[in-house]
């Protein structure tokens, strides 16, 4: 039923009209299929005869060599990672006695080292004797040449 605008419905052609919306509204949708299975057997042997098809792939030489240094590098990678694992995991684990314990041998090199040193410094310095010969020059006089902000008085030579 169509409505017209010049001729308007009246109270109970409008009121069945809306109920026949209503119930259009609401009524079941029948089942629409959203598959669809075949389950005719497949034959074993067609009716075509086989063709040859033989494998053709070829791999550039570039992309063998680039999968090839990419596992290597991955590999390498992962190396680094478990190296550094194991050195963090260390120390993490450090401790104040195991970290004198490690030092302690560099301790006593350095100084042994400090004491031979110090022993020939003390003998070198006992027994040098200075001679001087020449005249001795002294200059006292200062020369300024201080120009600019930034600039250096520089005594006389």
């Amino acid at each position: 039923m169509t409505t017209n605008p010049q001729y308007p419905l009246t109270d109970s052609q409008a009121s069945a009209e809306a109920a026949r919306l209503i119930a259009e509204a609401y009524r079941p949708v029948p089942a629409t299929p959203t598959y669809f299975r075949d389950d005719s057997p497949v034959p074993a042997i067609g009716t075509a005869p086989p063709v040859l098809q033989p494998d053709s792939r070829i791999v550039p030489q570039w992309a063998a060599g680039v999968a090839v240094a990419s596992i290597g590098v991955g590999a390498g990678v992962t190396g680094l990672g478990c190296g550094a694992w194991l050195v963090l995991q260390g120390l993490a684990s450090v401790t104040l006695t195991g970290v004198l314990a490690a030092t302690l041998p560099f301790a006593g090199v350095a100084a042994a080292a400090t004491a031979i040193g110090s022993a020939f410094a003390r003998v070198r310095r006992a027994s040098t004797t200075n001679i001087y010969k020449g005249t001795v020059v002294q200059r006292t006089e200062v020369t300024a040449t201080a120009r600019g902000m930034l600039s250096r008085a520089k005594a006389g030579r």
